[in-house]
C-alpha cells in the first residue's frame, strides 16, 4: 500500500514537472535523467539480474544513435529511420552478445570492453559513414502524431512516456519465469543447467532485451542533442552508466533510476558550481560503497527500517535482549 501511494506520487510529480520546475534547463536536465535512466535499466538486466558486467554498452547506445541519424541524413523519415535503428541495433547487439556470451566474469567484462572500443574506433575512423570527429547532425526532432518535440516541454512528455513503458516492460521481465531463471543463472548455473535449463539461451534473450532499451535510450539521446559523435561510444560513457547502476543499486528496479538522477545533476549542475565536480562524483561513490556497498536505494531503505525500529523502541537484530 505504502509504495502503490508512493508511487503514484512519484508519477503525479513527474507528469506535473514543467509546472514546478522553472525554465526549459532544468526541464531538459530532468529529460536527461530520464533517457540515462532507461540505458541504466537496460544495463541493470545484465549487471544485477544476469550477474554480467559489461563495460561495453555505450556501443550499443551509440549504433542506434548512429544509425537513426544515418538514416534521417540519407532522407528516411523518422518513424522508418526510428524502425530501422531499432532492426540494426537489435542486429548488433545479437552478435555482440553471441561473441561475449563465450565466457563469464571477468571473460564476459573483457569482450565486452573490447567490442565497445572496436565499435567506439569504427566510428572515429569510418569517416565516410560516421563523419569522424565531426560527428552526424539530426536535421529536426521527430513529429509523432503531428505533434513537434521541438521544444522543452513536449519532448520531455515523450521521454516520460518511453520511460514508463521502459520501467513497466523491465518489471515485467523480472517478474516473469524468464527472469526468475535468469536469476537462477546468476545465482547457481551449473545447478540451472543439470536442471534442463539452457543457460546460454537465457542470458542471450536478457542480453537482447538489455541492448533494445540501452538502444532506445541512444535514439532519445540522439533526438535530444540532435547530433551524435564517436563520444557516445567511449569506454567513459559505458563506465558511467555502469556507475549509474552500482551506485543506485543493481539488481533493483529504482537503483538505476537513482544512480542516473546522481549522475546526471553532477555532470550538469554541480560542474556549474564546483570546478572539480568529478572528484566529487568519485568522493560520493566510494561513501556509497563504504557506508551503503548494496547502493543508494536498498541502502536507504535499510537505514530508514533502522531507524523506524529505533523510534518505535524495537531493538536491532542481532542486539542485546
Amino acid at each position: 500500500m505504502i509504495r502503490a501511494a508512493a508511487a503514484a506520487v512519484a508519477l503525479c510529480a513527474l507528469a506535473a514537472a514543467p509546472l514546478w520546475i522553472p525554465g526549459g534547463y532544468y526541464l531538459n536536465i530532468l529529460s536527461q535523467i530520464l533517457i540515462y535512466a532507461i540505458f541504466a535499466l537496460g544495463l541493470n538486466l545484465l549487471v544485477g539480474y544476469a550477474g554480467l558486467v559489461s563495460l561495453g554498452h555505450a556501443g550499443l547506445f551509440g549504433v542506434a544513435c548512429y544509425a537513426v541519424a544515418w538514416l534521417v541524413a540519407a532522407g528516411a523519415g523518422q518513424l522508418v529511420a526510428a524502425l530501422g535503428a531499432l532492426a540494426v541495433l537489435l542486429a548488433t547487439t545479437a552478435a555482440f552478445a553471441v561473441l561475449s556470451l563465450r565466457s563469464a566474469g571477468i571473460g564476459f567484462l573483457m569482450i565486452t570492453l573490447a567490442i565497445g572500443q572496436i565499435l567506439w574506433g569504427m566510428a572515429y575512423r569510418w569517416i565516410d559513414l560516421t563523419g569522424g570527429d565531426n560527428g552526424i547532425n539530426l536535421a529536426a526532432r521527430p513529429q509523432p502524431f503531428g505533434i513537434s518535440l521541438a521544444f522543452a516541454t513536449p519532448f520531455y512528455y515523450f521521454t516520460l512516456i518511453v520511460f514508463l513503458v521502459a520501467l513497466a516492460s523491465v518489471a515485467v521481465f523480472i517478474a516473469s519465469p524468464l527472469g526468475a531463471s535468469l536469476k537462477g543463472t546468476r545465482d547457481q548455473p551449473r545447478r540451472m543447467s543439470a536442471l534442463g535449463y539452457n543457460v546460454w539461451l537465457i542470458r542471450f534473450l536478457a542480453f537482447l532485451f538489455s541492448g533494445l532499451w540501452s538502444g532506445v535510450a541512444g535514439l532519445l539521446f540522439c533526438y535530444y542533442n540532435q547530433f551524435v559523435s564517436p563520444n557516445v561510444l567511449s569506454l567513459g560513457s559505458s563506465a558511467e552508466a555502469l556507475l549509474m547502476v552500482i551506485s543506485g543499486g543493481s539488481g533493483t528496479l529504482l537503483g538505476p533510476i537513482a544512480g542516473a538522477a546522481l549522475v546526471v545533476v553532477m555532470k550538469n549542475v554541480a560542474s556549474a558550481y564546483i570546478e572539480r565536480w568529478n572528484f566529487l562524483l568519485g568522493a560520493i561513490f566510494v561513501a556509497i560503497v563504504l557506508f551503503m556497498p548494496e547502493g543508494l536505494v536498498p541502502g536507504s531503505a535499510r537505514l530508514g527500517r533502522r531507524l523506524w525500529l529505533r523510534l518505535r523502541g524495537v531493538p536491532a537484530a542481532g542486539g542485546a535482549r
